[in-house]
């Protein structure tokens, strides 16, 4: 049981990082679609950096880049130009697949050098890892599983406890408003698109240096519409997104656990729990009645001075 739930853990936290991504960029009042897009751009740069530079810090700096980068163009376009933010998002996937594909095609099933993947090897850290159950689970582990530990708690405390937390959640709910009342929406949201799109960024660089040690196609694998899912799942919350993300996590890797143990139940049909459960929760979303659990007010509108 402890195996299979540190594995939980690993799974979740591509997850975990480009839902906190999106969380984040859904609290600024931007819905980015592009969370795919994103984590495919992060994991192929990540990929090239380790290559060429064989640098570990180097590798992390350039995924999280490209998928900033990603989230430029889309808040560009609907920031400053007001374009449709789920048209805009759904094309910032598919560029975002084009262009993991395009750099990544040279160098396709090649290993990630050893320089860089020792660097990600699980580290137990002292005292915690020797705590009975929990410390096999979560405290022994690569420094990306802990780096994951940290952003959730960050991300809270900025959220809910310091001033800029409350004028982004301000921003979120109702732009005109915080405008009116001397916040600078626009500085405001590009900045928290920007770290959604790092995030997401770094999401995809664990897949393709940490998960999944080469480069292959499709290495996200649909994992960015799950983190989308996710957001809703966890009422906006970056706590709950943290045992949110482990959930799916061990949704994706169920029926490889069953196999081993000789359940004859086909893959496929494992494959499709989280997509399924994607699905659920969207729908059963719309019900929500809770003051807690609704989404900003101003999610996905565009934001015009002039028409205040």
């Amino acid at each position: 049981m402890e195996v299979f739930l540190a594995s939980c853990v690993v799974a979740g936290v591509p997850l975990l990082f480009a839902t906190v991504g999106e969380l984040i960029t859904q609290k600024a009042g931007n819905t980015n679609l592009g969370v795919e897009g994103m984590m495919l751009m992060g994991a192929v740069m990540a990929y090239v950096a380790s290559v060429g530079t064989m640098n570990p810090y180097l590798t992390v700096l350039s995924a999280a880049l490209a998928g900033a980068a990603g989230a430029l163009i889309y808040g560009v376009l609907t920031i400053s130009l007001r374009a449709n933010q789920i048209v805009t998002g759904l094309t910032l996937t598919i560029f975002g697949t084009g262009f993991a594909k395009f750099v990544g095609q040279p160098y396709l099933g090649k290993a990630v050098p050893a320089e860089v993947t020792q660097f990600f090897v699980k580290r137990p850290l002292p005292l915690l890892s020797e705590i009975p159950f929990v410390g096999p689970i979560f405290f022994r582990q690569d420094i990306f599983v802990y780096l994951s530990y940290i952003l959730c708690i960050l991300a809270a405390i900025y959220m809910y406890k310091t001033r800029i937390g409350v004028n982004l959640k301000a921003v979120g709910e109702n732009t005109a408003a915080a405008d009116a009342s001397g916040i600078n929406v626009t500085l405001y949201k590009y900045v928290h698109v920007l770290l959604g799109g790092a995030f997401s960024g770094l999401g995809g660089a664990y897949l393709s240096i940490v998960r999944i040690p080469l480069w292959q196609e499709d290495v996200v694998n649909g994992r960015g519409w799950i983190a989308v899912a996710l957001v809703i799942f966890v009422a906006w919350n970056p706590i709950k997104a943290f045992f949110g993300a482990i959930l799916f996590g061990g949704l994706s890797i169920m029926g490889m656990r069953l196999q081993v143990m000789g359940v004859g139940i086909s893959q496929y049909l494992f494959d499709m729990i989280p997509y399924l459960a994607t699905i659920i929760i969207v729908v059963f979303s719309t019900h929500k009645k809770r003051k807690e659990s609704q989404p900003p007010a101003d999610l996905s509108n565009n934001y015009f001075r002039e028409e205040r």
